[in-house]
Order: structure tokens, then C-alpha cells, then sequence
């Protein structure tokens, strides 16, 4: 069968549903889901996220210039799904939905989510008007890591928590692990060089990826687990 080619538009997924927390002084702080989150450089470590002007939060973090990427569980699914189609115009979302806002480490205004097993710290660096959405590039300041994923020698397990991406209107749960950076190159996984001579292989269980965390106070957070979410 063929493809058929449609006008330009945003087909890129899946994409992380991540909880995009903020404040401004006085007021009650606010949570935004967002999709159209991503990596933008390593070293300075920057991200991005696109908003749309008339979003409640637009004007908080273009106020305040920081903002908490807060990663989102599937035990946090029903909250981030509430905090995307509800506005914190008309209401205190930490409050409705029981969630916890943490001091952040570094920043002065935005909280961090204490029940996401990583929140992080965003301090904007350029802010560029591209159309329907605004692009913040920021600057990573601090990342908090939840101690119950790390193992006694610091390593990180992220992908026991558990995290959910966003693709064409839905949510899954990282599941099954297909391979880990590197594996068609590494012993066993190839047949050699050149072309056609990668061999298909299905996705089996392995060991999951672990990354090492920076030795440092990684702030308060929750030891308990995550907390109840409720609508």
C-alpha cells in the first residue's frame, strides 16, 4: 500500500506528558501539562517548552523567568490529564488534585511536584514568538531525583517509575525495552559491518538502562512514595 501525503502539521511522537509547575509571588501556585517539551543542548544543559500566549501560565513564566519540568507517572496520569484541560485561573490545582508543591532548590518562585520522581529546576534564557505557541529556551539549574530509585552504589532506575509519554491524543506507560544505547553495534547484535548486515531481532526484556546521579543534596523530597491524586 502507499501513503498518502497530508498538509504540514505536527505528526512527531510520542512526546513526554510532563507537569510544568510555576508561580508568581502572592498568588497560588499553578501546574501546566505540556507535550511539546524537549531536550535542547548538554553542556550549558537547556530545554525547551512551547505555550501558547493565552495560557494561564504564559504569563507567570514570563513574569517570573523559571519554571519545574516535573516528570509524570502513571500514578500521576489522572492529575496531569486534569491539569491540561483545566485552567489555574479558576482554581488552586495542588489543592484540588492533593498534590504537594516542594521548595524548589535553586529557584525563587516555582515549586517543584513532590510526588514526581524528578523535578527539574528551568531558569529561561530567551523567549521567541513563533506563532500560535511561544518557545521558552531555559537553562537547567538543579534536577531532584526521587531517593526510593536509587540503588546503594547512586546508580538511577528511572524506568521503574513507571513514566508516561503522549502519542496522537492518548497516553501509554513505557513498557516492554526493546534494546539500550549502542546494542546494534555491541557484540552479538550485529553481523557485521556494512549494509543489510544488521540482523532484526524483537524486542526482549533487559536490564534497564541506569544512569549515574551527580553526588549532591538532591532537596526535600517526599520519602513516602507518591501521594493520592484525586479529581
Amino acid at each position: 500500500m502507499g501513503k498518502q501525503h497530508w498538509k504540514p502539521g505536527n505528526m512527531l511522537y510520542p512526546l513526554p506528558a510532563v507537569m510544568v509547575s510555576c508561580a508568581r509571588e502572592g498568588e497560588n501556585p499553578n501546574i501546566i501539562t505540556l507535550a511539546w517539551v524537549g531536550t535542547v543542548c548538554t553542556n550549558p544543559p537547556m530545554v525547551s517548552i512551547s505555550l501558547r500566549p493565552s495560557r494561564y501560565s504564559y504569563g507567570i513564566i514570563r513574569e517570573t523567568e523559571e519554571f519545574v519540568i516535573n516528570l509524570t507517572t502513571k500514578e500521576l496520569l489522572q492529575a496531569a490529564d486534569y491539569c491540561g484541560v483545566k485552567s489555574g485561573r479558576d482554581m488552586d490545582k495542588f489543592k484540588e488534585l492533593g498534590l504537594t508543591p516542594e521548595r524548589a532548590e535553586i529557584l525563587k518562585h516555582a515549586p517543584a511536584i513532590a510526588e514526581s520522581p524528578v523535578n527539574i529546576e528551568c531558569r529561561v534564557a530567551e523567549v521567541r514568538e513563533l506563532g500560535s505557541h511561544h518557545l521558552f529556551l531555559a537553562h537547567v539549574v538543579s534536577v531532584g531525583v526521587e531517593e526510593r530509585y536509587l540503588d546503594k552504589a547512586g546508580k538511577f532506575d528511572l524506568n521503574a517509575a513507571g513514566l508516561v509519554s503522549y502519542s496522537h491524543g492518548g497516553y501509554f506507560v513505557l513498557g516492554q525495552q526493546c534494546g539500550s544505547f549502542g546494542y546494534s553495534v555491541r557484540a552479538g547484535k550485529s553481523g557485521g559491518k556494512g549494509k543489510g548486515s544488521i540482523k532484526k531481532t524483537g524486542c526482549k526484556r533487559e536490564k534497564p538502562t541506569e544512569t549515574r546521579v551527580r553526588d549532591r543534596k538532591t532537596g526535600n523530597l517526599s520519602r513516602d512514595g507518591r501521594g493520592k491524586n484525586r479529581k
